[in-house]
């Protein structure tokens, strides 16, 4: 009965948690179809019909085609360059191939701490002196520089899962570094750089800050960006907000799903050492 009891109230808290993640989401994609009348008259109601003009309006003054373009151009630079990199550092991190590895420990650790906005007047200076304002590809790299610290630190403890007698056996079997990384341990980890990357792309997804620094050009900006922009003229048009919120949200909202799993496996597999 005990085991009964405690099981019920898990489920009710996670009903709970689950009901105030959906809801406003939920809100979004029911507001999305209506009139701003009708919304400021009953916003928790139906929509009357499946009106897309707001759709196209958002779509159109947005700019989300070429949104949509930048910003997966963004993300997948970042994400592409985290991986690469996070994964090699905590490999060997993680294996304390390097005579320096607590300093360079120490420097993560220090360089997570380390507000970006301390750098983001140099950083733009140098960015203007090499003429590379406005190219989603820097941006990208800047990005990809900022979680490297986070992504490092989160590969390596994935890679201390990873039993040494296994590496030891395929150095046996007459296997390179090379062969041993990308054929052996890359798909062992898989889980990790999945979540890794999962969490680097929702990061560069939305982000905001570094983007409305370096791509002012109304042709480079992102997704993000491109909501924002309509906040000055539709402010009061929430029906065409809530569309416009909509797009943004629903591209990256069903890769999370879709990835769900290896994610969760990742973060579990990955808590067993630090």
């Amino acid at each position: 009965m005990t085991r009964f009891l405690k099981g019920a109230v898990g489920h009710i808290v996670l009903a709970v948690f689950a009901v105030i993640a959906l809801v406003p989401l939920l809100l979004v994609l029911v507001n999305s179809f209506k009139s701003n009348s009708e919304i400021l008259e009953s916003p928790f109601s139906l929509p009357t019909g499946f009106n897309v003009e707001n759709f196209v309006t958002a779509w159109t003054y947005g700019q989300f085609g070429q949104g949509f373009i930048n910003s997966i151009l963004l993300t997948g630079t970042t994400i592409i360059i985290v991986l690469v990199c996070s994964s090699l550092a905590g490999y060997v991190l993680a294996g304390q191939k390097v005579r320096t590895w607590p300093i360079i420990m120490v420097y993560l650790t220090m360089a997570m701490t380390v507000p970006i906005q301390l750098f983001i007047f140099p950083l733009y200076s140098v960015v203007a002196w090499m003429n590379l304002t406005d190219n989603v590809f820097v941006v990208g790299i800047i990005l990809a520089a900022i979680n490297m610290p986070f992504a490092t630190f989160l590969m390596r403890t994935f890679f201390l899962n990873v039993p040494p007698e296994l590496e030891e056996a395929a150095f046996m079997d007459g296997v390179n570094t090379h062969q041993l990384v990308t054929r052996v341990l890359f798909p062992i980890v898989r889980p990790g750089m999945i979540t890794v990357g999962v969490i680097v792309g929702l990061n560069a997804w939305n982000e905001f800050l570094i983007s409305s620094t370096f791509l002012q050009n109304p042709s480079g900006q992102t997704l993000t960006l491109g909501f924002l922009t309509m906040n000055g003229t539709f402010s009061t048009q929430l029906g065409t907000m809530m569309a416009g919120a909509l797009i943004l949200i629903v591209p990256i909202l069903a890769i999370f799903i879709a990835l769900q799993r290896f994610v969760v496996d990742g973060m579990a597999s990955g808590a067993v050492k630090g």
